[in-house]
């Protein structure tokens, strides 16, 4: 395709260019033919965004390389996020000491805020086990002025430890940063260092955790700390301990939630004792927080998506239940989370229905990803072309595009369930939209339109691959000879493309 070159080169009509390129070596000629044309031209921090996020996303490492490299003799002011997506890709590679050494030179480079790249170098290094290097890397960057939200980085620090069952490596950390330099002022890191330290069994440090947040963050009293308690609470019951479980509900009901002495009942914990119906005392401790909560949509919105997610669907409703009574309205993050635990539960039937039936009563409008959410749970559980009904239910919602995920999500689905001409008929309305598959979804396409004994389509979408510079994986090659072997007409269109 011909490039229309303006009289007069803006960086974001470039960067439109760039982005509706299919092949990523074209976009690269594009970025730097721009200079050769306009001699006053100067690419900006935005331009080289783009380019280096559609290098990354074809695995184009050696030329994101070069490109990085060119933005920093360039000296243009450029985003965090062009260096978070460029460590995540060396990562990706299996180039971590490259992810490491880009970031540790970013002072050379005109940009102001490091905070998401030092939360995505470091969220790696934890993941690849570099558990102590990642400890130095965070005491020697946490106090700089580049990293501007630390709380948020020490909450993500804090949540990769306890993801490798480090809870106690975890808790060092935080109560270094409490000492050193400011106590973390938000619920969220208290909730994953709680997480931590009670799946690891460490009961002891989960209750002195939870008497500090009463000190620090909770003294008046906030429905949305539910979260925290009951993960406590919870723990408390599995091991049978219901007796500190009963005193600490009393204790978080009076200091952590504030709630009215009428909603501080006492509770019957008596057949739920040596370790006999855990679920029953679980359930006790979820009324009663549900109860004694302020009533607020924060606080209802956080327990009930927090219930769904864990797989207490029932518990959940409850809380929705008690939204309603009070006079709040479910907005479309609860129906999200509600169908995101319905297809884990296989429960599709009742997913469709939040979309059908809760949220019209409910007046509220289904979002992109509510939709991207249902259609993968039809897709797993092998109902591709019921998928095909929601999407065609998503175009015609105004305001509500299908994006790639959407496209990529039912086109796997329909080859899963043997539909590949629908599955091929998708990939084109797909590439019409301007959103290029990856390499598995060309390649399952080809091999199933192979197998139905349609190597001409499977020949086309092959062409398209090496178009977008994309190569075929061995299972495409393999159904391809198969198929064109015999086909004289299928084999020169074939070798056409492979010598082009």
């Amino acid at each position: 395709m011909s490039i229309r070159w303006p009289r007069v080169l803006t960086p974001t009509y470039l960067s439109q260019i760039i982005q509706n390129q299919k092949n990523p070596l074209k976009s690269l000629h594009i970025f730097n033919e721009a200079r050769n044309r306009y001699p006053n031209y100067r690419h900006n921090g935005p331009v080289y965004a783009t380019l280096i996020n559609i290098l990354s996303t074809s695995n184009r490492i050696a030329d994101m390389k070069q490109v990085i490299d060119q933005m920093k003799e360039d000296s243009c002011e450029c985003q965090d996020s062009v260096f978070s997506t460029s460590i995540r890709a060396y990562a990706k590679a299996g180039m971590l000491n490259e992810a490491i050494s880009l970031f540790k030179n970013l002072d050379q480079f005109n940009c102001v805020n490091w905070t998401e790249s030092f939360n995505t170098i470091l969220k790696i290094m934890v993941k690849e086990s570099k558990l102590e290097s990642a400890h130095h890397l965070f005491l020697e960057n946490f106090g700089k002025w580049e990293v501007k939200s630390r709380t948020r980085s020490l909450t993500w620090l804090i949540d990769v430890l306890c993801e490798k069952k480090r809870s106690d490596l975890a808790l060092q950390v935080f109560q270094e940063m409490n000492s050193q330099y400011c106590y973390p002022t938000t619920r969220e890191t208290y909730q994953v260092l709680m997480k931590g330290l009670c799946e690891d069994g460490r009961i002891n440090e989960a209750i002195h955790l939870l008497y500090s947040m009463f000190w620090k963050i909770s003294r008046r009293g906030s429905g949305e700390d539910v979260l925290v308690y009951k993960i406590l609470l919870d723990t408390l019951c599995a091991y049978g301990h219901v007796d500190e479980a009963s005193d600490i509900l009393n204790k978080v009901l009076r200091k952590g939630l504030k709630a009215p002495k009428k909603k501080r009942t006492q509770l019957d914990f008596n057949m739920c004792r040596n370790g006999r119906d855990i679920e029953s005392a679980k359930s006790l401790v979820n009324n009663a927080l549900i109860k004694g909560v302020i009533p607020s949509y924060e606080s209802y919105n956080t327990m009930a998506v927090q219930l769904y997610a864990d797989g207490d669907i029932n518990g959940a409703e409850r809380v929705v239940q008690e939204m309603h009574d009070q006079g709040f309205k479910p907005q479309v993050v609860i129906y999200e989370a509600k169908v995101t635990a319905l297809c884990k539960q296989s429960m599709i039937n009742e997913a469709e229905k939040v979309i059908t039936e809760d949220m019209v009563e409910g007046n509220c409008v289904p979002t992109v990803k509510l939709y991207n959410i249902l259609i993968k749970g039809l897709c797993c559980d092998g109902k591709s072309t019921r998928a095909l009904w929601f999407l065609n239910k998503m175009c015609s919602q105004s305001g509500c595009v299908p994006n790639k995920e959407t496209y990529t999500v039912l086109v796997d689905g329909l080859c899963d369930d043997g539909s590949f001409i629908e599955a091929s008929q998708l990939l084109e309305k797909m590439l019409v939209n301007s959103y290029w598959p990856d390499t598995d979804t060309f390649s399952r396409v080809i091999t199933g339109l192979c197998l139905m004994g349609k190597p001409y389509e499977a020949v086309v979408w092959l062409e398209e691959m090496v178009s977008q510079e994309k190569i075929p994986e061995h299972s495409a090659w393999t159904s391809l000879v198969g198929s064109v072997i015999y086909d004289t007409i299928g084999i020169d269109v074939l070798s056409e493309i492979l010598y082009s």
